[in-house]
């Protein structure tokens, strides 16, 4: 069900909130957490979409905030049921003036004494702990991958780090970490020499993971771009030096690997890119600070040398 409520105000929202609670039953009972998206239009629904189906395991309430230019003006939406997955989502457009008090629009729209998550599915602030909506989050969600320039986006995420900061860039790592690290703990146990991480400019999922891998092993880390022509999409190998020979995980064509290991045959992995609810979802189910990302993203990063290109 989708209740559109133009030029109207957070009191109203909020109003018809209680009243649809009220008719349709408790609504708003075992709701976990409130997640607020600020996005612009474009991206609206995409984002929703992916909230509606993350809510599925988080049972949430979703606050969307776009601002756009003109008259002083609120229009909202409210959305439940079949339109809404497990969750309830309000749509807020803030046009002109409307939008001068970002806060003041969500505060009243807050579930009560339960934690707040931030995302920008798109455009990131430079420094979002210090947005308005960034201070009443104990998370806060970003998506370097969006940017033109994915590398000075990372030094910018890496220079206004806070704790409660995380990004979708590093969330889509985990099942590369999760087989390095399967690796690693598989016999003969040798030390790692050298590392070599190759991958797509447009990802910075890339840069990520040699920063990861320079912080966790402290050996020379080399990584570099592909050409554009021959690999666009994500990671495309990580390559690990030992005495015994070299560890390669490879992508062939996106979405499948190839495990290659000294006196082993050859593993067939399955290592599609991860979906935007996947991410989204893994990253609410800790709302605590992410420790290892705040040390890649500023540690690992300052130690690791610039990439080579292949443009």
């Amino acid at each position: 069900m989708i209740i559109d409520l133009p030029d109207t105000t957070v009191s109203q929202v909020a109003k018809h909130l209680v009243k649809m609670r009220e008719e349709g039953g408790a609504v708003a009972l075992g709701r976990v957490l409130t997640l607020v998206i600020s996005a612009r239009e474009s991206v609206v629904e995409e984002a929703i979409e992916a909230a509606n189906d993350a809510s599925r395991e988080h049972p949430m309430r979703v606050i969307v905030l776009t601002v756009r230019e003109g008259d002083a003006r609120l229009d909202a939406q409210i959305r439940v049921g079949g339109d809404a997955g497990a969750s309830e989502v309000v749509v807020l457009r803030a046009l002109g003036d409307a939008a001068s008090n970002q806060e003041s629009l969500l505060t009243g729209l807050l579930l009560p004494d339960a934690p707040v998550v931030a995302w920008w599915p798109d455009d990131a602030p430079e420094e979002p702990s210090e947005t308005p909506l960034g201070r009443i989050a104990q998370r806060r969600i970003t998506d370097a991958a969006t940017a033109t320039d994915v590398r000075a986006q990372i030094e910018s995420l890496g220079r206004s780090h806070a704790p409660g900061d995380t990004d979708l860039a590093w969330t889509r790592l985990t099942h590369w970490r999760e087989q390095l690290a399967a690796v690693l703990d598989q016999p003969p146990f040798e030390e790692v020499a050298a590392v070599e991480v190759r991958g797509a400019a447009s990802s910075p999922s890339t840069a990520l993971l040699a920063a990861w891998l320079q912080l966790a092993l402290e050996v020379p880390v080399r990584w570099a771009y592909e050409k554009r022509e021959e690999w666009d999409e994500g990671i495309k190998s990580v390559r690990l030096t030992r005495p015994s020979g070299d560890i390669l995980l490879e992508r062939p064509v996106p979405g499948d690997a190839v495990l290659t290991q000294p006196g082993q045959p050859e593993h067939d992995l399955h290592l599609p890119r991860r979906t935007l609810r996947e991410c989204l979802a893994e990253e609410l189910r800790r709302l605590d600070p992410d420790v290892l990302y705040g040390r890649v993203i500023t540690e690992g990063w300052e130690k690791l040398g610039p990439p080579e290109t292949g443009e």
